[in-house]
């Protein structure tokens, strides 16, 4: 659980009401959006298995490596798309993580299909 109540997906919501239900499995994302924020919010809080289980079974990698010493300062979604009734969507985003005492960012156009009528992702492109 992340330290503030506020959830680290920078949404106005408390993590409760917001990504939490997603990450714990109450709710389901219902946009590439909302399946985004959660697994940005799982990066925060450390949930491997989350984002294993929110990756698509294509191109899912046999084991998420987390860097534990990673400190995650922020989301910026630039654009989305991909709702309810879609079965694919782009989410694009940046989001700036501190590693190794240095702040970078991670700018990149993720997608995501849905598989088993839940949203996963597939796959990204980075932006320089």
């Amino acid at each position: 659980m992340p330290m503030s109540p506020l959830c680290p997906c920078a949404d106005t919501r408390v993590f409760a009401d917001c990504c939490g239900p997603i990450i714990n499995g109450t709710r389901a994302a219902e946009s590439a959006e909302q399946l985004m924020r959660s697994r940005y919010s799982a990066y925060v809080i450390g949930d491997a298995d989350y984002l294993s289980q929110s990756w698509h079974s294509d191109t899912r990698p046999s084991r998420i490596r987390l860097h534990p010493a990673d400190r995650w300062l922020g989301l910026q979604i630039k654009s989305a798309r991909g709702g309810p009734a879609d079965t694919e969507g782009t989410v694009e985003f940046v989001a700036r993580v501190k590693r190794g005492g240095k702040a970078t960012r991670l700018h990149e156009t993720s997608r995501f299909v849905r598989e088993d009528g839940q949203w996963r992702y597939l796959d990204g492109k980075h932006h320089s």
